[in-house]
């Protein structure tokens, strides 16, 4: 998003756009016009205003990505992606429901929601799981500590060597959210990173969610003013919506402060739930569904469509379309459903 300096605030460009039309309407009913150019000006003599393209469509994408799987242990999945009301679709996913070796019983699954471009989005979808695993902190033994350290630093990695990348290959802007779950056989481990969001549900309530990484919430807002940065518009400097995130390089540049301490941080945040035979399903996606719908009203809606239909592709369908229709937003990118062979224990 291109932006414009205002005094020490970064204003976005669709805001100084926003207000300059504001003015020059209120100005043109107050000479008797009709809210156009002033009385006397002819259309190319007033200052030309930069054109920005809008980020929505006249209507939506209906197209849909959809897949499914299964591991030898019992594991199923499914997942369904739509564009929807959208300029361009951004959003990436990966899901592993086998890891294989020693890990054979292990599963990957993650949603990465892209901004400014679909690069990073993809770049990271194709390497945060090899970093993840490069630093030999998973194995058999799945001590929660070791694990949660390991998704940490493949985070980091990743962030690292993507940075490389995009000096190399001139890459200016762009960043991606994360969200994403390690299966085990005994535990569930979440890693986020910025605001798509994972919930798990247990015996159709809500028993686990993510929190969401925003400019605005407090912990957040402090590491920001304290890197240099301010928030307005429930933005980093105006501009940037989400306060952690891979890639978003020009909001890492302050001196003496580590990779976490930047206004936007690479780190995600890892939580670990043990397994229990009464989880209902899991759903990993994009702030496209969270913006249109809570936690609770998702978890009885998925609840109640399982017990009716049992084509898992058609229950994250059903999920898409559901939000899209609820507001003119964001793509609905990647959603799962994953089970066992008696279809009791799912995850979406």
């Amino acid at each position: 998003m291109r932006t414009a300096r205002k005094g020490s605030v970064e204003m976005p460009a669709f805001v100084r756009q926003l207000v300059k039309e504001t003015e020059k309407r209120v100005s043109s009913f107050f000479k008797g016009g009709r809210g156009g150019a002033s009385d006397g000006e002819q259309p190319g003599e007033t200052e030309k205003e930069e054109v920005i393209p809008s980020p929505y469509l006249d209507r939506p994408v209906l197209d849909k990505l959809t897949e499914e799987g299964c591991a030898r242990w019992g594991l199923t999945y499914a997942l369904g992606s739509m564009q929807g009301w959208r300029a361009n679709m951004e959003d990436f996913h990966n899901c592993v429901p086998q890891l294989g070796g020693e890990l054979a019983e292990w599963s990957f699954f993650a949603v990465f929601d892209g901004h400014a471009g679909s690069t990073v989005a993809q770049y990271c979808s194709q390497h945060l799981l090899g970093h993840i695993l490069a630093t030999a902190g998973i194995g058999p033994e799945d001590n929660p500590e070791k694990v949660k350290g390991a998704i940490t630093e493949g985070f980091m990695q990743t962030d690292k060597h993507l940075h490389s990348v995009a000096r190399r290959e001139g890459w200016e802007r762009g960043g991606t959210t994360v969200v994403s779950t390690l299966i085990s056989p005994y535990y569930i481990y979440f890693a986020n990173c910025g605001d798509s969001r994972a919930m798990l549900c247990r015996s159709g309530q809500v028993c686990f969610s993510t929190e969401d990484h925003k400019p605005y919430s407090p912990l957040e807002k402090e590491r920001i003013e304290s890197a240099g940065g301010s928030v307005s518009l429930q933005r980093i400097n105006g501009s940037l919506a989400v306060s952690r995130a891979l890639g978003d390089f020009s909001y890492k540049g302050a001196e003496n402060r580590t990779p976490g301490q930047q206004m936007v941080s690479p780190e995600p945040e890892v939580c670990v739930v043990e397994r229990s035979p009464t989880d209902e399903f899991l759903v990993l996606a994009c702030d496209g569904v969270w913006d249109t719908i809570s936690n609770e009203e998702l978890c009885a809606f998925i609840h109640n469509r399982l017990q009716v239909c049992t084509d898992l592709r058609d229950v994250c369908t059903q999920v898409i379309d559901l939000c899209l229709y609820k507001v003119r937003g964001k793509p609905v990118c990647s959603s799962f459903l994953i089970c066992d062979e008696n279809n009791k224990v799912l995850y979406f």
